[in-house]
């Protein structure tokens, strides 16, 4: 009879769980999450023009791209691996209504039907807000000075109608209005694009890491904040009631956004749920590793793939990050 302890009771010098340890072949062997770039989805701003690749200074490495670039940008990051964008726009104009947001010949909606056209296997998501398109900044339409939740709705849909008709694959409502997903949904299916599935921003939190984002899409609210219908980030029992409202709305997958601060809220959210779940890098965590590494203070790679690797674990099985195209070069 053996005289060594099985395993769960055994204790050192038996148990040395370093033994596994000892070279890079024994990890890679064990690991228990792996990175894969076919999880990464490759946020992408669209602007007006022609040959426009100009780089936002909040975010280094991000650009603002015409309609050919980002084209181009496109088809370079699947090339690495990169299996999906999600497209922002940023319109020549804005007015109270958002009303450019389904404009047919804006940035976005060219910018769909040219990726298409050009690459027909990327998956091409596009995010349904007004915040963009407002000349407000807010994502919904106001009465007074508060955002008016059902009249924005008939509005989204609208928007999310005229991405499918332009050929996205998928469509992401990111503006927190009660009640979206199952108008879009209905909106869809009424006019044959049932099988167009819907992205939920479903516990979407009013973050401070959203900073270099709004430079970006040059979204900030010109008064006010978004706290009335973005959540409180002190909330983690209201974001499982948000996650599951929007799936019994009719969404196909759903979303934490942001990642990092939110870890716990997207461990919870994949505990409670079977459909499949995105957490969204966003643009201050990634502005900040930027910045970080052009001062010398971190590995950049190192960090970069560490934090990804941790959104991973957490449970998502999608990750939005604009580190994609990079870290896809790295995994590689």
């Amino acid at each position: 009879m053996s005289t060594l302890q099985p395993f769960p009771g055994a204790i050192f010098p038996q148990l040395r769980l370093r033994r596994m340890r000892r070279s890079a072949e024994l990890r890679s062997m064990i690991r228990e999450t792996r990175l894969d770039p076919t999880s990464f989805i490759y946020p992408l701003f669209a602007v007006e023009g022609e040959g426009i690749r100009q780089e936002i200074p909040a975010m280094p490495g991000q650009f603002h791209l015409s309609v050919d670039e980002l084209v181009q940008e496109a088809a370079s990051a699947f090339a690495e691996g990169v299996p999906a964008v999600l497209l922002f726009g940023i319109p020549a104009t804005k007015d109270a209504r958002g009303t450019s947001a389904a404009d047919p010949e804006g940035p976005v909606l060219r910018a769909v039907r040219e990726l298409k056209r050009a690459l027909p296997r990327l998956v091409v998501v596009t995010d349904v807000c007004l915040c963009e398109y407002t000349d407000h900044g807010h994502c919904g339409l106001l009465d007074g000075q508060q955002v008016d939740n059902d009249a924005t709705l008939p509005v989204l849909a609208e928007t999310a109608l005229a991405h499918a008709r332009a050929g996205a694959d998928m469509v992401a409502p990111s503006d927190m209005m009660d009640g979206r997903v199952q108008a879009i949904r209905a909106r869809l299916d009424q006019e044959g694009f049932e099988q167009i599935p819907i992205l939920a921003y479903a516990a979407k939190f009013a973050s401070a890491f959203y900073g270099p984002f709004r430079e970006a899409a040059q979204s900030a609210p010109q008064f006010g904040d978004r706290r009335s219908y973005q959540m409180d980030p002190a909330n983690r029992r209201e974001a499982l009631r948000e996650v599951q409202a929007d799936l019994q709305e009719g969404a196909d997958l759903v979303m934490v956004k942001p990642a990092l601060a939110f870890l716990d809220v997207l461990r919870e959210v994949r505990d409670e749920v079977t459909c499949p779940l995105a957490a969204y890098n966003v643009s201050g965590e990634y502005s900040m590793v930027k910045a970080a590494a052009r001062m010398g203070w971190i590995d950049e790679r190192a960090v970069t793939m560490e934090i990804l690797t941790g959104i991973k674990r957490a449970g998502a099985d999608l990750i939005l990050t604009y580190h994609a195209r990079e870290a896809a070069r790295w995994l590689s």
